[in-house]
């Protein structure tokens, strides 16, 4: 009687344990939104959380990272980073000094083997724009060393996507709002903001969503391209802060032409209420393909109280 053969099958992903299948992504620069994007996505990444303090480690490992400690200007510690992960999402800040950017140099050095990069800049590397509305055409201009610093961490990363070894995607960032990123305190300071004839416009996105779209970023994301990641909001900065105040029951902020506002607050502050831009958001919807959870800054003030997020 012949035996009968059984066909061995080869071993198969699905059939490994979940932990063992989950792609591997180094975070770079534990902030805020970083922990966000950890405890929404560490069920689906296995993610290694970078952070400069030791401090932080704690708060990565709860978010659901491996918590990893390196200072990014150190060249020899960032050589840790080798042969981590293929993805990277990459939110640590540059220096606060200087023009260049270290950290992200460092990083790119260590992880030739990185194959998706995803980097939160800022919408400040357009500079003053007269209120205008753009796409991500427009070419940079940069007023100050802190943009300046952010446009030469976004050079580095199209260098290397140029090269074609890597896909890299730029999210150029707004001002991040969340329940706990309100300007309350300033509120209840009573610091004044700009009357309307000298105020500026602003751009705003919510922390979570933020986190959904460089989650987005790394799997949709195209080969150098810039995307903003902005909401629908089209608000001046002082209407801003009177629909908070009006949310939280606080008084509205006065009013100032900008000759006088310029006595009542910080350069640093002055600076930000300097800059005029409207962005536009129709690459972020039509290639990311992200549904905001907040179109508008309205729609989250309307959960304050309830789920303030």
């Amino acid at each position: 009687m012949k035996k009968r053969l059984v066909k061995q099958s080869s071993p198969h992903y699905g059939s490994l344990p979940r932990r063992f299948r989950r792609a591997r992504l180094v975070l770079l620069g534990c902030g805020d939104v970083g922990l966000r994007f950890v405890r929404m996505y560490a069920d689906r990444l296995h993610i290694i959380g970078v952070v400069r303090r030791t401090e932080a480690l704690e708060a990565v490992r709860e978010a659901g990272a491996t918590p990893l400690r390196i200072d990014l200007e150190d060249l020899r510690a960032s050589r840790r980073l080798r042969g981590l992960a293929p993805f990277v999402l990459h939110s640590a800040p540059p220096p606060s000094s200087g023009k260049g950017d270290p950290r992200t140099k460092h990083a790119l050095q260590a992880m030739p083997q990185a194959t998706a990069w995803v980097y939160l800049s800022t919408t400040g590397v357009y500079g003053d724009c007269g209120g205008a509305r753009f796409d991500e055409t427009r070419a940079v201009a940069p007023r100050n060393e802190r943009a300046l610093r952010r446009v030469a961490a976004e050079t580095l990363l199209r260098r290397r996507a140029a090269t074609g070894s890597a896909r890299v995607n730029v999210l150029r960032v707004p001002g991040i709002y969340a329940g706990d990123r309100l300007p309350v305190e300033r509120l209840q300071r009573g610091t004044p903001a700009l009357i309307d004839a000298d105020d500026v416009y602003t751009n705003h996105i919510h922390a979570d969503d933020l986190a959904r779209i460089a989650f987005a970023a790394l799997w949709r994301g195209r080969s150098q391209r810039v995307i903003h990641a902005v909401d629908d909001s089209d608000m001046k900065m002082g209407e801003y802060f009177e629909a908070v105040a009006q949310a939280f029951g606080l008084p509205s902020p006065p009013r100032l032409p900008r000759e006088q506002l310029r006595e009542a607050v910080s350069p640093m502050l002055l600076s930000f209420m300097s800059e005029s831009r409207r962005l536009d958001n129709r690459r972020l919807k039509r290639e990311l393909r992200v549904r905001l959870r907040f179109p508008q800054v309205a729609d989250f003030l309307k959960t304050v109280g309830k789920d303030p997020g």
